[in-house]
């Protein structure tokens, strides 16, 4: 996959994650796990999703015109995997706001299990 498809999939999934953080407040399901953006979120949707927008599209943009230098390259790529795992958790919510939990109890077990290897060398 190239810079711009990276990039242009980091300010879809910045996007996708914005939406459905307003559709998980909006049916009382979650609340915002960024203090500063739910501050933001107080101010309103359209204020909100703006600010969500504009700091994705900021951050795909430097990282694509900035990603011949390692730090980038391997910085747009964590920032994937991170988005990816945050897609996951708005999976969650979604089956939980539809009643199945069999997802949230997947992702606590996940959750758990790098404390369960841990406690095996503490």
């Amino acid at each position: 996959m190239g810079k711009l498809s990276k990039s242009c999939l980091l300010f879809t999934l910045n996007w996708l994650d914005a939406q459905l953080t307003i559709v998980w407040i909006r049916m009382n399901v979650a609340s915002e796990g960024n203090a500063l953006m739910a501050r933001v979120l107080d101010h309103g949707e359209l204020t909100f999703l703006g600010a969500k927008v504009a700091i994705g599209a900021v951050a795909a943009y430097i990282l694509y015109r900035c990603a011949h230098l390692p730090l980038a390259k391997h910085g747009l790529t964590a920032v994937l995997a991170i988005y990816a795992c945050l897609m996951l958790v708005h999976v969650a919510t979604g089956c939980v706001a539809l009643g199945w939990h069999a997802p949230v109890t997947l992702l606590t077990y996940l959750g758990n299990l790098s404390h369960a290897v841990l406690s095996l060398f503490i």
